[in-house]
């Protein structure tokens, strides 16, 4: 679980460095990628916004007499009911009238067809979510023109609302009225032919008189005598009390006359319905106008309206039941005189009067239900029109387009966010594409994996040139480490013939070597450095020595080693440099004279260095590894692909090489978490801390010979590690 756990913290470095390390690729980015956002907002035209809102109804008629249907109908608004309205408003017929209101055409001076388009396409209407409440949005880049047109897209909507429920009430409304009459002439048909069933079979029925839920009375000769004379006391004490009511309404006209049909309990089913409705109305009526609201008020005025209707409805039907009282008592009274007639004798039932009964009976019921259903049409008929009086309102406005100066559209901030946040989602996936395409060197297991040798040292990124500075640097560090390494990695302490090369031209290889030399010199060693590199010799540059005279002119001439190794100013440090370049540097460093160069100056000095020229670009670089002890490989960080680096191996193991290990240069070990541990000894081994005195490698050992050529025999094997020992 542990090593699970560490594992997952190294990937997540890993992600990191690779951050750290491109950063200058994903600032490059997101810096395009914003500069590019800020050009396009500046391209992009100004937009205002004129914004309306408005609560949509789903039906704005029949409030007064909404029964609980209708009102569940309403909390069950279909879903797709404001989806409708917004197509509505969308739609052509909406936004041409707009167009004409506002003469669009000629103001942008386009066909009709195209202003339409135009005016289509700068609107976006949204529902706030939960409610009926729509908002209607109109973008312009004039932003007068945006407030003008949404309150006109609001209003040519509100049109359209309007002019579609007068439609479709004025179509119930002459529905209604036609089927009414139709209905009216059948039931006047079913009355006539049960009257005439009643005359012709010689019935006698008081329920027609008496109203509907009461037992009917049909009969003929079967009545008793007393039976008769009961129904004819009945017969004439309703008579008489329908005709004193019947004056009575007849002194009344008017308010007088509603209010008395009302206070008598009559039976019809108008004055029964609108009776409450018309108290109420005369109650809130009363109300307003006492607490101080004048006639003019819209309420006022609208209420005053609805009670002058309803009182002509019910002034209406208090005549008709005026009128309908008289027929009734004209047929209670032919009814009575018939009921006088009746013989006191039981007649005999017969067959043909229970048939003549029966039949008579369907004609009644027939009779009845059309009676029925057309007071029901009437009263329908009636609240249609009470309806198509009251004032309508399909939407409620909850706010009016104003006019706007500050931009709305481009959201610079939003596009600009949406900008930084690409180019910075670009600018990562850029570097870790670069990273996934770059196979150089990046790390101390790279190097160990696909080469198979160790990491002598890590040098960190600009380090200079050693003896040149002044004080003690702390860069030093690096090259004892490397020393160090050298020291505990070669198998005896003969092996120190040693030649640094590298891949490529750059990589570092001669600073390398000579502050190597240097670190070494410091420690005591007797150290000599040879420039091998008769391509493009450097190594006299860093000490400014004339290169005439070295290399070239001992392995070609008769020149003692006396004459070509010079003392620097350095102490126990001297240097040979590459001297005259031949034309055949190959086959100069491939000769005998050049085996008993290195046999020589391997006994005379504890360690020697030699440059030399890039291995993969001629084959001086093989022909050296071949003649000394030990190859040191210089890796540029994150320089050179893997696979070329494989190949100075490979070209160095050809030659029958002994290749050391590598050197790691120019790592930038500061933003690399993967090289911190490095930089420890930075503040560790700073001057500050450092000794300001201690004994030279010098002063404490014999030299062999005071001349420019020590001998190998003033420095024993065991004193380097001393060495190293007093120089930590």
């Amino acid at each position: 679980m542990k090593e699970q756990i560490a594992e997952s913290k190294m990937h997540a470095l890993d992600y990191w460095q690779v951050v750290r390390n491109r950063w200058g690729v994903i600032l490059l980015t997101f810096f395009m990628v914003l500069l590019a956002s800020l050009v396009i907002v500046a391209l992009l035209d100004k937009k205002y916004v004129g914004r309306t809102s408005l609560q949509v109804h789903q039906s704005s008629k029949g409030e007064i007499f909404a029964g609980d249907s209708q009102n569940e109908n309403r909390l069950n608004m279909g879903v797709n009911f404001l989806e409708t309205q917004f197509k509505i408003i969308t739609s052509r017929e909406t936004l041409l009238r707009v167009v004409n209101k506002k003469n669009l055409k000629t103001r942008w001076d386009m066909t009709e067809d195209e202003a339409v388009t135009k005016l289509f396409q700068m609107i976006e209407t949204e529902e706030e979510r939960g409610t009926e409440i729509m908002n209607i949005a109109v973008y312009s880049t004039a932003w007068e023109e945006a407030a003008e047109l949404a309150n006109a897209v609001r209003e040519a909507y509100e049109e359209r609302r309007k002019e579609t429920e007068d439609d479709q009430v004025s179509s119930v409304v002459g529905v209604l009225q036609s089927r009414q009459k139709s209905q009216e002439e059948e039931v006047e048909e079913a009355r006539q032919e049960m009257m005439r069933l009643m005359k012709q079979y010689g019935i006698v029925d008081l329920s027609i008189m008496q109203g509907r839920g009461l037992s009917p009375t049909i009969g003929t000769g079967d009545q008793s005598y007393s039976m008769s004379q009961q129904n004819v006391l009945e017969m004439k004490t309703k008579v008489a009390t329908l005709r004193a009511n019947l004056e009575s309404m007849q002194r009344l006209s008017g308010q007088e006359l509603i209010e008395n049909a009302m206070s008598y309990g009559v039976q019809d089913a108008t004055i029964t319905n609108f009776a409450s409705t018309y108290k109420k109305d005369k109650v809130e009526y009363e109300r307003m106008t006492n607490s101080g609201f004048g006639k003019s008020h819209p309420k006022v005025k609208g209420l005053s309206k609805q009670i002058e209707e309803e009182s002509r409805i019910l002034l209406s039907a208090a005549e008709n039941y005026r009128l309908s009282l008289g027929v009734t008592i004209k047929n209670l009274e032919e009814a009575l005189k018939r009921m006088e007639d009746i013989s006191t004798e039981k007649r005999i039932e017969t067959v043909e009067e229970k048939q003549n009964s029966a039949e008579y009976s369907q004609a009644k019921t027939r009779y009845e239900m059309k009676l029925d259903l057309l007071n029901q049409m009437r009263e329908t008929f009636l609240k249609t029109q009470v309806n198509q009086l009251l004032p309508r309102q399909p939407i409620e406005i909850h706010e009016i387009a104003k006019p706007d100066s500050t931009p709305a559209r481009p959201n610079v901030p939003l596009l600009l966010g949406i900008g930084a946040g690409l180019g910075l989602i670009l600018g990562m996936l850029l570097a870790f594409f670069l990273e996934y395409l770059d196979t150089s060197v990046k790390t101390l297991d790279d190097v160990e994996r696909y080469l198979g040798v160790p990491v002598l040292a890590v040098i960190p990124k600009d380090v200079g040139v050693l003896h040149k500075q002044s004080g003690l640097s702390p860069d030093a560090e690096a090259y004892r480490i490397l020393r160090t390494n050298i020291e505990f990695n070669r198998k005896s302490a003969d092996a120190n013939a040693i030649t640094i090369v590298s891949g490529g031209a750059g990589e570092g290889k001669s600073t390398t070597l000579v502050n190597l030399a240097y670190i070494c010199a410091q420690g005591g060693y007797n150290t000599l450095m040879i420039d091998g590199d008769l391509r493009r010799p450097k190594l006299h540059t860093f000490f400014d020595i004339n290169n005439s005279v070295g290399l070239t002119n001992y392995l070609t001439t008769a020149l003692q080693l006396e004459d070509v190794i010079l003392q620097t100013p350095i102490e126990n440090l001297y240097f040979m440099p590459s001297g005259i370049l031949p034309a055949d540097a190959a086959g100069i460093l491939n000769s005998r004279r050049m085996s008993e160069l290195i046999a020589d100056v391997k006994n005379r000095f504890d360690l020697v260095l030699i440059d030399s020229p890039p291995i993969l670009g001629v084959s001086d670089a093989s022909v050296l590894a071949s003649e000394v002890d030990l190859t040191i490989i210089v890796i540029q960080h994150r320089k050179l692909p893997r696979t070329m680096l494989m190949r100075v191996k490979q070209a160095i193991e050809n030659v029958g090489g002994n290749l050391l290990g590598v050197v790691l240069n120019n790592v930038d070990v500061r933003s690399d978490s993967q090289y911190q541990y490095y930089t420890s000894y930075y503040t560790y081994y700073s001057p500050t801390n450092m000794e300001k005195s201690r004994p030279s490698r010098g002063e404490t050992k014999a030299k062999a010979t005071t001349s420019a050529t020590p001998s190998r025999s003033g420095a024993p094997a065991g004193n380097p590690r001393k060495g190293e020992e007093e120089d930590y």
